[in-house]
């Protein structure tokens, strides 16, 4: 089972599930796991605000979780998921929709 650090957290890596695009990275506790696993829907834990959240309860845009992928330490799960929407809160189809390029960032092309 996955190992949670010494906050109770463990990274998440949202990944499109038929794309393989990376979306989005957010944090999970305990209950976060266990919330996805039961709903299949991607649940996170806000560190800034201290809490539970699933993503989309606001917005609609949902992720749905195909599977589940846990890494050799552990401490780190891949989701692979299906979008019902642009994953970024900003409205970008993934939260990387930006290139370093020298000392600026670059917005990517389709986001």
């Amino acid at each position: 089972m996955p190992k949670f650090d010494s906050d109770g957290l463990l990274t998440g890596v949202a990944v499109h599930a038929d794309k393989g695009d990376v979306l989005m990275v957010a944090f999970l506790d305990a209950e976060a796991l266990a919330k996805t696993r039961e709903t299949g829907f991607a649940h996170f834990y806000s560190r800034s605000r201290g809490k539970l959240w699933m993503k989309g309860e606001t917005s609609g845009h949902v992720l749905r979780v195909q599977e589940i992928l846990v890494d050799c330490d552990q401490d780190a799960v891949v989701m692979k998921v299906l979008p019902a929407g642009p994953a970024c809160h900003t409205g970008a189809t993934s939260c990387f929709y930006r290139r370093l390029e020298g000392e600026q960032l670059v917005r990517q092309d389709g986001s």
